[in-house]
């Protein structure tokens, strides 16, 4: 498969040292997919197969889990077939693969198979680091997939899926969407395939109330975003909303928390000329920080943040009531803004 594949898809020159991301992935003898996001991951191994059946729409493709690997199985999926069938064989799972697993992939590597294209995926962590490493030494094709977990990047990952469908949504609907699903990056992706396939034309922040207006109302960010902008009786109806809707006091302490190092991060940055790159920010984030900072002092800044830092170990259980705990911190972030 090698040749007819390598012959067909050619990526653009990558150093062997060098990584990719999951949608650059193309087939080559070795693969090596690491990182924690597991939809990226998946992506990457279905990128892979499509591209191969695209060349051979009789590839033979075969899944392994590394889990509950038993020695020989990788051999026998990479061994010549008996009818010269080009080959997919994808070992999955190595976070948690047996020493059979990572001693058959070393094996392998060493001399893999010309008609064959391997993916091993591993999730994350020091297990079976020396067959990664031997992967590596191989000259495998690496796809890094690293965990979404910043609001910019977030953001960032609603515009590419956006993008790739042709579609383009306003900063405020970007948001708005992050805020509703964004607590899960399989959530996320569903939401942005839904508003494609149901909508047309830019995707408003009106477009994204309208699908998921009552999750954004209950979530912890329409909660802090009312406190730290000093309206404390919208917060506690907020947050009283989403208590009553099933949301656990954690998470609406967490994005408290959250707002504020933000804000904290660009008071810092004040004056040194950092972009919203520099800081790890959604350029929305940047200019919204910018503005809410024109009602805070460094004084009530560090009062709130510590009201939410006492809330946080409260509601982990060092207090006896969760709930009255976040809705202190709420009242106290309010006060803190509006002083």
């Amino acid at each position: 498969m090698t040749g007819a594949v390598t012959g067909t898809w050619q990526a653009d020159p990558v150093p062997r040292a060098a990584s990719i991301t999951w949608d650059q992935v193309v087939p080559a003898p070795l693969v090596l997919v690491t990182g924690p996001e597991g939809l990226l991951a998946e992506r990457a191994v279905d990128r892979v197969v499509e591209l191969s059946r695209s060349t051979d729409p009789e590839v033979e493709v075969t899944h392994l889990d590394a889990a509950g690997y038993e020695p020989g199985r990788l051999g026998v999926a990479t061994s010549p077939s008996l009818f010269g069938e080009s080959r997919v064989v994808v070992l999955e799972g190595l976070e948690a693969g047996t020493d059979a697993a990572f001693d058959d992939l070393r094996s392998y590597v060493a001399s893999p198979e010309p008609d064959v294209v391997l993916v091993a995926v591993h999730g994350g962590g020091n297990r079976g680091r020396p067959a990664l490493d031997a992967v590596r030494a191989a000259g495998a094709t690496q796809v890094v997939c690293e965990a979404i977990k910043r609001e910019g990047d977030k953001a960032d990952f609603v515009g590419q899926e956006l993008r790739r469908a042709g579609r383009r949504a306003d900063s405020g609907a970007v948001r708005a969407l992050v805020e509703a699903c964004g607590a899960d990056l399989r959530e996320l992706a569903s939401a942005c395939q839904q508003l494609v396939s149901d909508t047309s034309g830019l995707i408003s922040s009106d477009v994204v109330a309208r699908y998921y207006g009552g999750r954004v109302e209950a979530t912890g960010f329409r909660v802090a975003d009312a406190a730290v902008a000093g309206r404390a009786g919208e917060a506690v109806a907020l947050l009283r909303h989403a208590l009553a809707t099933g949301t656990d006091p954690v998470p609406l302490v967490a994005a408290l928390a959250a707002r504020l190092r933000v804000l904290a991060k660009v008071a810092a940055a004040r004056g040194r000329g950092l972009t919203a790159a520099d800081l790890g920010l959604a350029p929305w984030q940047l200019d919204r920080a910018k503005r809410d900072l024109v009602g805070w002092r460094p004084e009530t800044l560090a009062e709130a943040i510590g009201a939410v830092a006492q809330a946080d170990a409260e509601v982990k259980g060092a207090g006896r009531d969760p709930v009255f705990a976040v809705e202190r911190a709420v009242l106290r972030v309010s006060d803190a803004a509006a002083r």
